[in-house]
């Protein structure tokens, strides 16, 4: 084990397109974001280690033989990965920990992933342990599930440490495959905005676990184990669903599966015009099927259109958070303002929109 210092980053993500059908064990689309977190671990021979954020104030012990429910708050995040490095039989090596990122917290844009990832490539490498980046995915998962509490897939995790500039990932979330495909709008005549609703959200809230335990119960009523069994039946087999809101919710999971693979065929045309309308149709799906949008985030998604889109949608977990926008590179600045003036009519805090784009993914950093 080495006693040098260890800096590790990882980024955050968005979802082209495939909200909450991770855990449905379909498929999705993400991208990373250039925004990263970043680690820097000393280790030491204790059994602490000590975390600190530029985000908060002081900083937390966290034992090596941590249990679930022992810490709280954003180093819960931490905790998770030391004690589910553990739970797997690695060595986890004592030290002190710094956390930088410019990852915002709450934007559906995957902060918690991004600090996992970043958290568990600094301890391993520190550790000189070797974790493929499929287990690292599990590892990570497993520490926002059973330590933090939040019922999340594997999207974020595989996006932050499989991502790769210019590139989307296609994720089989069966099979658990990952496959790239070109994505470089920029390329084409046309930008990637990423609009910040400002309005934050929470996973481990009960909202998102209410949606996934939804799907359990259609997939449990079409004698499936999960909906991904029944994908080939198309959205009608939700007829046999006993429950209407479970029926809907399961009907977005199959179309929006089907709004996945339709994306990337029209990303390997480069024809951006019909990936906006994907665009579109998924977020209509979430705001009535799956009933995760809000008033403000519709409100963005639609103006965005009207002011010259090709297709705009919400991304990520929902109830809050971005909203993601196709757009002519000529348009971009008229559709920015008018989101702007629209938001701000309506009595919202107005919203920050950037250009974004595909980035690298998780590892070790200078």
């Amino acid at each position: 084990m080495t006693e040098s210092s260890i800096r590790y980053a990882a980024p955050g993500r968005i979802n082209l397109i495939g909200e909450h059908t991770d855990y449905n064990l379909g498929f999705a689309l993400p991208i990373a974001l250039p925004q990263r977190t970043v680690v820097t671990f000393t280790p030491d021979r204790g059994d602490v280690i000590t975390v600190g954020s530029d985000r908060a104030e002081g900083s937390v012990r966290i034992p090596l033989d941590t249990s679930p429910g022992d810490v709280l708050g954003w180093a819960g995040y931490v905790a998770g990965v030391i004690w589910a490095l553990r739970q797997a039989g690695h060595r986890v090596p004592g030290g002190a920990m710094s956390i930088t990122s410019d990852v915002e917290m709450g934007s559906g844009l995957s902060s918690s992933a991004a600090l996992e990832c970043a958290a568990l490539g600094a301890i391993a490498s520190a550790a000189d342990v070797r974790i493929d980046r499929i287990e690292q995915a599990r590892l990570a998962q497993r520490a926002e599930n059973d330590y933090v509490g939040a019922p999340t897939g594997l999207l974020d995790q595989l996006a932050s440490l499989f991502a790769e500039p210019a590139t989307a990932l296609l994720i089989d979330f069966r099979d658990l495959t990952v496959a790239p495909v070109v994505f470089d709008p920029d390329a084409h005549g046309v930008a990637l905005l990423l609009i910040d609703s400002r309005a934050r959200h929470r996973h481990a809230g009960g909202d998102y676990a209410a949606r996934r335990a939804s799907c359990e119960r259609a997939a449990a009523d079409l004698g499936a184990s999960s909906l991904r069994e029944v994908q080939d039946r198309g959205p009608s087999a939700v007829a046999a669903v006993t429950d209407p809101v479970d029926a809907r919710r399961a009907r977005h999971v199959l179309t929006e599966n089907n709004r996945v693979l339709d994306l990337v065929a029209a990303l390997g045309n480069t024809d951006f015009a019909a990936a906006g309308r994907i665009f579109t149709a998924s977020h209509a799906s979430m705001r009535d099927d799956f009933e995760i949008t809000t008033e403000h985030i519709d409100l963005i998604a639609d103006t965005a259109v009207r002011a010259g889109a090709l297709g705009a949608r919400m991304t990520g977990g929902g109830f809050g958070g971005c909203v993601i926008a196709l757009v002519p590179t000529d348009w971009a600045e008229v559709v920015g303002r008018a989101v702007h003036r629209a938001v701000s009519d309506a009595g919202f805090e107005p919203p920050v929109i950037t250009r974004t784009r595909a980035a690298a993914g998780a590892g070790p950093c200078g």
